[in-house]
């Protein structure tokens, strides 16, 4: 059986957690009401986690994190992340989730386009809500139509969804800027 380790973490937006085997990253627990209950709930997902120091490859995608709520625009889409035993479509969402830049944007129909098949909208949504690497894999990036927030399984829903999408410079927003561009989520995607 695994060991599986886990860490409690100070951030801009509060304490978050994250858990970790031999095979890499297990899980991520954004803020709840205090470190303890963000203990709890990640605690909760993976009963067999022990808090322990983190290893260097752990420590540096902890390190990222912070910055990245920081407002740094940091890459974690090399992060080792362990999606043994989630469901294929899960991972599909997932790899290309992990492409979108920070301060920028995409739709769930995007995404589902990217797989194959736009009529997977919803389950792309339904994916993502299942995230259980959130903010390395960035779902908080992934918008609704004309820009709508849509879902956000974290504490706080939208609003830490929002928070973090300004955080990050990214615009929420379906109307264009000042120059007339549209937000990432808006433009015609290629392919």
């Amino acid at each position: 059986m695994e060991s599986l380790g886990m860490i409690i973490f100070e951030t801009a937006i509060g304490a978050c957690a994250i858990a970790w085997g031999d095979k890499g990253i297990v899980g991520v627990q954004l803020p709840e009401a205090g470190a303890a209950a963000t203990q709890a709930r990640l605690q909760k997902r993976f009963p067999l986690a022990q808090e322990k120091p983190a290893p260097a490859s752990v420590r540096d995608v902890i390190d990222r994190i912070v910055a990245l709520l920081r407002g740094e625009k940091t890459d974690l889409s090399r992060a080792q992340l362990d999606m043994e035993g989630l469901p294929a479509l899960h991972r599909q969402v997932y790899e290309i989730a992990l492409d979108i830049p920070p301060g920028e944007t995409l739709t769930y129909g995007a995404i589902a386009r990217r797989i194959g098949d736009v009529s997977l909208s919803q389950a792309v949504g339904q994916a993502l809500g299942k995230n259980p690497f959130p903010i390395i894999v960035p779902c908080h990036r992934v918008l609704g139509t004309g820009g709508k927030t849509g879902g956000f399984s974290a504490n706080g829903g939208a609003e830490t969804k929002l928070r973090m999408l300004t955080i990050e410079g990214a615009r929420t927003s379906a109307e264009p800027d000042l120059f007339g561009n549209l937000p990432l989520a808006m433009k015609p995607q290629r392919g």
